[in-house]
């Protein structure tokens, strides 16, 4: 299974700790989809647009955003990062990716999600009290609009569907429906059950840190009767390619720290993140994915050595990065990095398989 590696974004609209001044809107969204059209350029696999509904960012609409990158790539794939299924009605979901993948010719995928950020539901008027039981039914409903129409279905949480035509379907007949799970083991059991592609999140934590995670996952996909070595895993995570390991984290640190301490105080939890507590995140054992080409590669290939992954997608711009810098570091990955993390897991995957089962994995970037 090829490796994929991509970019997210959630479009931050704030001060820059550096210069002072805060992007408009209207910039920030022309920057986004400039991203998508750089990525592409440069040769990533995916680009996603990350939902919140709040003043600081520019993805409320996802989905609007990723079918203007439709029109300004021409191979990447396209994903929400994530939809917030549990606030959303799936039907319409469903209508809004279908259209993309028409549009980009068959490159929308959807990561449906719980949402760690929870202003979406009493702005649609769901009651906190139902988060957990809106995700599962409104997951249920997506699959099944996924797998046939006309439909019909019921539940408890929207009108009934009785032979609902949902259209348009998608540019091949299905979308690709990721389920993200930010470490929570029932997330993990019920995605594998399901047999669906499981999209994990990592903010600061080792690299360690969803072993158990991916373990509960490929049990359950098994049990359930699903070839769970077969299932892609990505990991979702946080970095930035710099020229040297110095000048990525001198880059990336002022943007990361106050992103930790904006977004995280709006939800109650501000997070002071001092230097060297992020010098100490950005090392080999730990999940953050930033330093030069070279520390990245190695990083990617130890995750996969790890988790036995299929993608990783980085989130570069956290905090509200700078356009040029972040434009600069999409290239990096996409031409120094991407490259290289291909080629060894391709000739790590073509090895004969060890005493364990999985295939040898030698050579360089092999994880310590």
């Amino acid at each position: 299974m090829t490796f994929e590696i991509g970019i997210m974004t959630f479009g931050e609209v704030t001060e820059d700790p550096v210069t002072g001044r805060t992007p408009s809107p209207r910039r920030r969204v022309r920057e986004t989809i400039e991203q998508a059209k750089v990525a592409d350029q440069a040769g990533l696999d995916v680009f996603g647009v990350g939902e919140h509904h709040r003043s600081d960012f520019v993805g409320s609409a996802p989905a609007i955003l990723l079918a203007a990158a439709a029109e300004a790539t021409e191979r990447i794939r396209l994903t929400s990062a994530v939809t917030v299924l549990g606030s959303e009605d799936p039907v319409r979901v469903w209508e809004q990716f279908a259209t993309i993948d028409l549009l980009s010719h068959g490159r929308a995928e959807i990561i449906a999600g719980r949402g760690s950020y929870t202003e979406s539901f009493p702005l649609f008027g769901h009651d906190l009290r139902d988060y957990g039981e809106l995700f599962r039914e409104k997951l249920d409903l997506l699959l099944r609009i996924r797998e046939r129409n006309p439909l019909t279905w019921q539940g408890r949480f929207r009108a009934p569907l009785v032979d609902a035509d949902i259209a348009p379907r998608a540019d091949g007949g299905t979308l690709p429906i990721w389920v993200g799970v930010g470490g929570s083991t029932a997330s993990a059991i019920s995605t594998g059950r399901l047999g669906l592609p499981m999209a994990l999140a990592l903010l600061l934590g080792p690299l360690t840190y969803h072993e158990r995670t991916v373990e509960f996952y490929r049990a359950a996909a098994e049990e359930a009767g699903h070839d769970a070595r077969a299932l892609p895993i990505s990991i979702n995570a946080h970095g930035y390619v710099g020229r040297t390991s110095r000048q990525a984290r001198d880059v990336m640190y002022p943007y990361f720290a106050k992103g930790m301490m904006e977004n995280n105080h709006q939800r109650g939890r501000g997070l002071l993140l001092p230097r060297a507590a992020f010098d100490a995140q950005a090392a080999p054992g730990a999940g953050l994915l930033v330093g030069s080409p070279q520390e990245v590669i190695d990083k990617l290939l130890a995750y996969h050595e790890l988790y036995g992954l299929n993608r990783a997608v980085i989130q570069m711009g956290f905090g509200g990065m700078p356009q040029k810098e972040h434009l600069e570091a999409i290239e990096r990955l996409g031409t120094e990095v991407a490259p290289v993390v291909r080629r060894e897991v391709a000739a790590r995957e073509s090895e004969p398989a060890g005493p364990s089962g999985r295939p040898g994995h030698g050579g360089k970037g092999e994880a310590a």
